[in-house]
């Protein structure tokens, strides 16, 4: 397993971990109503979809070096 496919796994698992986290914060909303639930969920969101981009800048980028 080469470093660039490790890096690319753990950006992905991260990023389903930040999805995950949101869905918790989601429901956690539903039930007490309270804009610290609302806040987290937007921010493990907005931390989820930043992760895929790095990711696909990542790829984009590593393509060149591997020969």
């Amino acid at each position: 397993m080469s470093l660039r496919f490790f890096h690319l796994f753990f950006i992905t698992v991260a990023s389903l971990m930040s999805f995950g986290c949101a869905l918790i914060e989601y429901s956690n909303y539903g039930v007490e109503h309270a804009a610290l639930h609302l806040a987290g969920m937007i921010g493990a969101v907005i931390a989820g979809v930043s992760l895929l981009v790095y990711g696909a800048c990542f790829y984009r980028k590593s393509k060149k070096f591997v020969q």
